[in-house]
């Protein structure tokens, strides 16, 4: 692996690694309980700090694809979680899904940015870096 795709395997990482304390930050610190939709968020979310760390210790360009496949899915449940929370259609048709409502929104920054907001960013994130290194290590 070249010094390119160990940067981006990096940033990747790094990602992955601020996303999980941001969320353990959510709920350990804030006291934000997590509803069904977060928690598989999280499910999805936490194992891709090991996947790309292990990818970095071998070096291996590799670890990019299971990579994209575990954003992938982050996006597609962030999405639909951020989808129910901002769109009436969508938070009419849900069903209760736990103790904790999936439509809340603990927090609303500048009147868009919530939690699923938040993983969407870092799954896009990781998800485009991991295309970036899959067709860098292609390429050679």
């Amino acid at each position: 692996m070249n010094k390119r795709l160990e940067n981006i395997t990096i940033f990747a990482w790094l990602t992955s690694l601020i996303a999980t304390f941001g969320s353990l930050y959510f709920s350990q610190i804030r006291l934000y309980e997590p509803c069904t939709l977060c928690w598989y968020q999280r499910i999805v979310m936490y194992p891709l700090v090991v996947i790309l760390v292990i990818g970095m210790i071998k070096k291996d360009a590799n670890v990019a694809l299971y990579s994209a496949v575990f954003s992938f899915i982050g996006i597609c449940l962030s999405i639909y979680h951020y989808a129910i929370q901002k769109l009436a259609f969508f938070s009419q048709a849900v069903p209760a899904c736990g103790r904790v409502p999936c439509t809340g929104q603990y927090i609303n920054w500048f009147g868009f940015v919530t939690i699923p907001f938040l993983a969407l960013t870092a799954f896009v994130i990781i998800f485009i870096s991991s295309l970036v290194i899959l067709k860098l290590a292609r390429g050679k």
